[in-house]
């Protein structure tokens, strides 16, 4: 007599409770969440004004939380760019300082100044952000007829037209008496961010959601032309898309703050080598490990010669200069 052995009944999970894997998959992203969270906490009190004197209340609310917000955004906004980017190009050494966007934004930038000199920051926003698609298409058109695309080579030619471009730049500034104005774009400084001066920031919100809403689309535009052309993909509409929401993110930073140099080299490349290349699920590490990244230079800034400021981005440059080097030689022991 044969007895049929039964399987074990699953464990009844219930209702409106998520599955234990999805809740242990979560607990990181939570853990580093309140990391980041305690970080930019702690720079709203990091400051030579002693904020429990009188007008204490009054430069907290106009001046530090300003800051702090134009802190995460552009933490956010510039980190989730140089992801775009890279998988665009499908280049890891690629980024909008590398590729000569930022340089493109600031022509648009001087540009405005010197036609409509009392132009708002919502008008430098959208020339900014116009120069800034037209220079990476341009970047994009250049890279299509080199033949010898390697991983080196393709830095390398963003960072030769960001030259050309930032020569045209500075002669123009010299010509019309704006040199020092423009030193104070590309020195990348949260100083001058006061409330009424970063409202426009808000804007790269609203290009994070969107990169999120299209990741998948952007993730099979990163594995090539022929295909995302068989899975059903326009590729040249996802590259227009994907370039004209980076031109926006780095038009409206260099506008408020200046050049963050290599923030989206580092941070897309560290989560990267920790999560995997998946666009949808990487984006969330990415904004927080931008804004933990370029809050705690600026913390280091500020304190580090305490009254006075060491502009953000030299910090950044000397942070991503160290890893920009680290890729480099990891990937000529590789070939």
């Amino acid at each position: 007599m044969s007895t049929t052995v039964r399987p074990a009944p699953a464990a009844a999970v219930p209702a409106g409770r998520p599955p234990r894997g999805a809740v242990r998959r979560a607990l990181p992203l939570l853990a580093a969440t309140v990391v980041v969270a305690a970080l930019v906490a702690g720079s709203l009190f990091v400051g030579v004004y002693d904020l429990r004197s009188d007008g204490g209340g009054q430069v907290f609310w106009a001046s530090r939380v300003p800051r702090t917000t134009a802190l995460v955004l552009a933490g956010v906004a510039m980190s989730t760019s140089g992801l775009v980017m890279q998988l665009l190009v499908q280049n890891k050494f690629v980024e909008p300082t590398t590729t000569g966007t930022t340089e493109w934004a600031a022509l648009g930038l001087l540009v405005t100044t010197l036609v409509a000199p009392r132009a708002g920051l919502t008008v430098q926003m959208v020339v900014a952000s116009a120069a800034a698609f037209g220079g990476t298409l341009a970047f994009l058109a250049v890279l299509r007829r080199v033949a010898w695309r390697t991983s080196l080579v393709v830095p390398l030619v963003g960072i030769m037209l960001g030259a050309v471009v930032s020569s045209f730049t500075s002669y123009l500034a010299v010509s019309t008496d704006r040199l020092q104005l423009l030193g104070t774009w590309f020195m990348g400084s949260f100083t001058q961010v006061v409330q009424g001066r970063y409202e426009v920031l808000w804007a790269v919100a609203v290009v994070a959601l969107l990169v999120y809403l299209l990741a998948d689309r952007l993730t099979v535009a990163g594995l090539g032309r022929d295909v995302a052309t068989s899975l059903g993909a326009r590729y040249d509409r996802l590259v227009l898309v994907g370039t004209c929401l980076v031109a926006v993110s780095t038009g409206v930073t260099t506008v408020v703050v200046g050049f963050l140099p290599f923030l989206g080299l580092v941070v897309p490349n560290i989560v990267s080598r920790l999560r995997g290349d998946d666009l949808r699920s990487s984006l969330p590490w990415v904004c927080l490990g931008g804004v933990a990244l370029v809050t705690t230079c600026d913390i280091l800034g500020r304190v580090v010669r305490m009254p006075f400021e060491v502009p953000v981005s030299m910090v950044l440059g000397i942070v991503g200069t160290a890893v920009f080097l680290t890729l480099i030689l990891r990937e000529r022991r590789r070939a």
